[in-house]
C-alpha cells in the first residue's frame, strides 16, 4: 500500500440502491474531483471551498454529464483518514458508480485495497490499531449489545484501559535503563515501593481484562447453548419452537438427529446460537455414536447447556434423572446449566408441582404447544451477565487483543517475582520491555526502545 497516491472506492454495499457513495482519499483528491465538477450553485472550485462542505453539481466527462450528484469535501486533517477526502453521493445505479470511479482510475486514482481507508486513518494518527480493528466489528455487528461492545472499543475503550498503565509502566523503564547507566555508581532512580504498586495494579486489570474475553467473545460472534437430552424428548421441537419456524426435524422415531443444527436468536438484544444435538443413549448405532460424541463437544463449547426432560419419564424414574443431572454438572461444571422439563401439557397439576419441588429452578413447557417459551427467554437473558455492558466496562472481543494480554500477564508476573526475589534490575528490565511490546501490539505502538528514549531524553537533562 503506497500512502501517498489517491484510492477510490464504493463506500456503500454493491447493487442497486437510491444512492451511491464513492469515497477518494489523498492528497490529489479534492484536485482531481475538481477537473469533472461542475457546480450547479456557485463557480468557485472545489479546492477554495472550506473543510466540511457539501456541494451539489455534476460530474462531467467530453462536456457528457454522467450524473447529478453531492459531493462533500474534507480537508487534511479533519477527516476519517487525516488525508483530503472527497465523498461523492450519486444516484445508485451499478452503471453509473461504474462510470464514476472508471473515470477517476484513468485520471489518477487506483482502487483502494480492503481496508486501506481505515489503515491510513490509524497511520495518520486517527485512532489506534485496537480502534481500527473495531470498525469491521461496527460493520459486522448483528446485534444490539455485539454493537454496543463494538462501539465502545471503537471509541478507545481497552486504548484508554491501558494507557496510562502503559505511561506509567514506560516511566519506570527509563528509570530502571538509567539505573543501568549508572550501575557502577550504585545509585536508584525508581521507587521499587511504588513499583511494586504499579506491577500489581497491571496484573489485576489485566487479569479482569483477559476474564472478559469469553463473555465478549460470546456477544461479538453469539451465545452458543448447547440442547442435550435424551432422544425424543423434544430438543428438536425445542428449537423449532425458540426459532418459530421447522428448522429441524421432528420424528417419534429415536435417534432421527444425528448431528448438530443450529440456528441464531437475537433476545432482548442479545445474540444467542441454539445448537440441538443428538440424544444421548446407549446405541450400537456407528453413526448415531458419533452424533452423541458430538453433542458432548457442543455441550463443552457452549456458554449455557439446557438439559431437557421428559415430564413423565421423570415422575417414573426420578432418582435416575437426578444422578444423571448430578453427572451433567460434575462434568461441566463451568457451565450455566438450565433444567427443563417438557411435555407438561401431558401432566395434572399436583404432577407439574411435585417435578417444581424436586429440581430446583426448574423450568416447565411444553415445546410442542410453545407455552413456557417466553419464560424460557427470559431466563437465557436473566443468566447472561449484561452488567458489564451497562455499566460500560472494558470488554475485550478480539482474539489478537486476548493473546496480547495473556503474553503482557506472562511477562509482568515475571517482573513481580523478579522484584520478590530480588534479582538484579537488568535481569526483570527485559520482563518489562517484553510486557510494554505487547501492550503496544494492540494499539499498534510497536517501537518500545524508541519510546523509552524519547522518556529518558524527554523527561531528565543528562549532560546538558
Amino acid at each position: 500500500m503506497i500512502q501517498n497516491d489517491t484510492i477510490i472506492a464504493l463506500a456503500t454495499p454493491a447493487g442497486v440502491g437510491a444512492i451511491s457513495v464513492i469515497r477518494l482519499s489523498g492528497e490529489n483528491s479534492i484536485t482531481l474531483v475538481d477537473t469533472f465538477f461542475k457546480s450547479v450553485t456557485n463557480k468557485k472550485s472545489l479546492k477554495s471551498q472550506k473543510t466540511h462542505t457539501i456541494h451539489l453539481g455534476h460530474i462531467v466527462h467530453n462536456e457528457i454529464v454522467l450524473d447529478e450528484v453531492l459531493v462533500s469535501v474534507f480537508k487534511n486533517p479533519r477527516s476519517y483518514t487525516g488525508e483530503n477526502v472527497v465523498e461523492i453521493s450519486c444516484h445508485g445505479s451499478s452503471f453509473i458508480q461504474q462510470e464514476i470511479i472508471q473515470l477517476f482510475l484513468q485520471n489518477g486514482c487506483r482502487m483502494a485495497d480492503n481496508g486501506e481507508f481505515t489503515m491510513r486513518a490509524f497511520l495518520n494518527g486517527k485512532m489506534d490499531l485496537a480502534q481500527a480493528e473495531a470498525v469491521a466489528d461496527v460493520i459486522a455487528s448483528n446485534s444490539a449489545a455485539s454493537h454496543q461492545v463494538a462501539i465502545q472499543q471503537m471509541r478507545g475503550g481497552i486504548t484508554n484501559e491501558l494507557k496510562e498503565l502503559r505511561a506509567q509502566l514506560l516511566d519506570f523503564a527509563a528509570l530502571i535503563e538509567l539505573e543501568l547507566d549508572f550501575s557502577g555508581e550504585d545509585v536508584e532512580f525508581a521507587d521499587r515501593t511504588k513499583f511494586k504498586k504499579l506491577v500489581s495494579k497491571i496484573t489485576l486489570v489485566l487479569k479482569r481484562l483477559i476474564d472478559s474475553f469469553a463473555f465478549g467473545n460470546a456477544m461479538k460472534n453469539g451465545i452458543p447453548v448447547a440442547i442435550i437430552g435424551e432422544p425424543n424428548v423434544g430438543k428438536s421441537t425445542l428449537l423449532n419452537a425458540l426459532l418459530n419456524e421447522e428448522k429441524a426435524i421432528v420424528s417419534d422415531i429415536a435417534g432421527t438427529t444425528r448431528d448438530a443444527i443450529e440456528d441464531e436468536l437475537i433476545i432482548d438484544g442479545v445474540a444467542f446460537r441454539f445448537i440441538d444435538t443428538a440424544g444421548i443413549r446407549e446405541t450400537e448405532d456407528i453413526v448415531e455414536n458419533i452424533g452423541i460424541k458430538k453433542a458432548y463437544e457442543k455441550a463443552e463449547n457452549a456458554q449455557l447447556i439446557i438439559f431437557l426432560i421428559d415430564s413423565n419419564k421423570y415422575l417414573h424414574s426420578k432418582e435416575d434423572f437426578l444422578e444423571e443431572i448430578k453427572i451433567i454438572k460434575n462434568r461441566f461444571p463451568n457451565k450455566r446449566l438450565l433444567v427443563i422439563a417438557n411435555k407438561i401439557d401431558t401432566l395434572s397439576c399436583h404432577d407439574s408441582s411435585i417435578l417444581q419441588s424436586e429440581i430446583e429452578n426448574l423450568i416447565l413447557l411444553s415445546a410442542k404447544q410453545k407455552t413456557g417459551i417466553d419464560e424460557l427467554k427470559q431466563e437465557l437473558t436473566s443468566l447472561v451477565n449484561t452488567g458489564a455492558l451497562s455499566n460500560n466496562e472494558t470488554i475485550v472481543t478480539n482474539s489478537r487483543h486476548f493473546e496480547a494480554l495473556n503474553n503482557a500477564l506472562m511477562a509482568i508476573t515475571s517482573v513481580q517475582q523478579g522484584i520478590d526475589l530480588e534479582i538484579s534490575t537488568d535481569l526483570f528490565s527485559i520482563d518489562i520491555r517484553e510486557c510494554l511490546r505487547h501492550l503496544g501490539n494492540i494499539t499498534g505502538e510497536y517501537d518500545v526502545d524508541k519510546d523509552i528514549l524519547g522518556h529518558i531524553f524527554g523527561n531528565f537533562c543528562i549532560g546538558k
